[in-house]
């Protein structure tokens, strides 16, 4: 019986947690507010990962464990200050304890690109969103390669799914459900590269299994669709009109940053939601045989 530690308190985490846990590995889960799914297995701990005077605490949760997998995610405006110290500590505890270290990522450290992402894409993000989570992934790469540790990492597209917190969720998911007009910071028509968060979960429970995922990225699985579809599909589903989609303007997404600052945010990766981005995650499903969930089940989920 592995022990698998787990930071973070997202869907993703939660579901992998539940994952690893059903098949009689041990879970410690560390998340600010202690919360996480309740299991026999799973040991839910109130710990801020982040505070540099925890340090020797979340070391000490780690010992013995397998793997440590980083699904934190702090605030999102927030990421170039509070990422590097929380992802450091949580890599930190990681070398200590002598446990693998899986990280869950996303595409933002690529920029723009043409065509199909992939894992061999250069990490060549210039917006500091983008560079701190390419310079985290670097960071974790290169203590892989000096041998303190092995590490991967899972980069996830848009989510999808129950329970998760993603621009459609956001601003599509309810409005559909209810009727009513979409306004949202997405070209509706163009495709996108959106990830099935029970798909994340099983990727993350894959690559910590697997020895041949250490030392480089993985795609989770991915659905390449535009959110016409995603929206058409969900109405269709739960019985609602069709969905009236609109995108926001520059001067409706500068006035709703007044009153939340990740509004303001959204500038630096207009190129994944106003072109085409997607995601090339073959290598997931031919190497660790990890298949993409079908929208109308991702959906259903949704509305279950």
């Amino acid at each position: 019986m592995s022990l698998r530690v787990i930071v973070g308190a997202g869907a993703g985490a939660g579901i992998a947690a539940r994952l690893f846990a059903d098949d009689g590995d041990r879970v410690r889960i560390v998340t600010r507010s202690g919360g996480g799914p309740e299991h026999p297995l799973i040991e839910r701990i109130a710990l801020d990962a982040g505070d540099p005077a925890n340090a020797d605490r979340l070391a000490a949760l780690a010992e013995g464990a397998a793997t440590v997998l980083n699904c934190a995610m702090p605030p999102y405006h927030t990421w170039p200050t509070t990422v590097p110290p929380l992802f450091r500590a949580i890599l930190a505890a990681a070398e200590r304890s002598g446990a693998d270290y899986v990280m869950l990522g996303n595409l933002y450290g690529y920029g723009p690109v043409n065509g199909p992402v992939t894992e061999e894409h250069p990490l060549a993000a210039t917006g500091p969103k983008g560079r701190v989570r390419a310079r985290m992934w670097e960071e974790a790469a290169e203590a892989h390669a000096a041998g303190r540790v092995r590490a991967t990492e899972v980069r996830a597209g848009q989510f999808l799914g129950a329970g998760v917190l993603s621009m459609f969720s956001l601003t599509v998911q309810p409005q559909v459900l209810a009727g009513r007009l979409a306004l949202t910071p997405q070209e509706p028509d163009t495709p996108h590269g959106y990830a099935a968060i029970g798909d994340v979960a099983r990727a993350l429970v894959a690559v910590a299994r697997d020895d041949r995922s250490f030392g480089r990225p993985w795609h989770a699985p991915a659905i390449n669709v535009a959110l016409r579809e995603v929206a058409g599909r969900l109405a269709e589903l739960a019985g609602a009109p069709e969905p009236r989609l609109a995108t926001m303007t520059d001067r409706e997404l500068a006035l709703l940053g007044y009153t939340d600052p990740i509004w303001g945010e959204l500038e630096e990766t207009a190129y994944m939601s106003h072109r085409p981005f997607v995601i090339d995650a073959s290598r997931v499903e031919e190497t660790l045989g990890v298949k993409t969930t079908p929208l109308d089940e991702v959906l259903s989920e949704v509305l279950a």
